[in-house]
């Protein structure tokens, strides 16, 4: 739980805007050491989510996306996550929309291109498994923070 603060307000969480492809790590095959590792830093994350420290955006493309997941458990588990700890994306859809299409011209895929939209426009920290994704937000100088789950656990000193 986060602590109280001087003038007894709860402290504000941090933003975070994970992608569908980080919080399915969990649910990946894990025989190789970066998805275990991936899998740490994603179930830690989520403990500071229920904790209060961080303070997980979900959007809509959050939902298309896991309605699409083939296996029916993955997807019951990861519509209840978001359900339980996630907080509703607010904002000007219009403008979210018009920054997901530039993002698209500079050859997003359309539901990458949301994601950060979502994020970008909320101000929230990105994090994805996703390195060419990451490659992209990187090249277009996407004006927020993002990374993977390992480098995001690494800068915020999660333990």
């Amino acid at each position: 739980m986060a602590n109280a603060t001087d003038s007894g307000r709860m402290p504000i969480s941090k933003s975070i805007y994970m992608d569908v492809c980080a919080l399915s790590r969990p649910f990946d095959e894990q025989d190789y050491v970066r998805i275990r590792i991936e899998t740490e830093a994603v179930n830690l994350i989520l403990l500071k989510v229920i904790e209060g420290s961080l303070r997980l955006l979900v959007s809509p493309v959050h939902m298309i996306e896991i309605e699409a997941i083939p296996d029916a458990m993955e997807r019951f588990e990861l519509q209840t996550l978001l359900k339980d700890i996630g907080a509703p994306v607010s904002g000007k859809m219009s403008e979210i929309r018009e920054r997901a299409e530039e993002l698209v011209a500079f050859g997003f895929e359309a539901a990458d291109a949301a994601h950060v939209a979502f994020a970008q426009h909320c101000g929230a920290q990105f994090i994805t498994c996703d390195e060419k994704l990451l490659k992209k937000c990187f090249a277009h100088k996407i004006k927020i923070w993002c990374g993977n789950p390992v480098s995001f656990c690494e800068k915020e000193r999660l333990r």
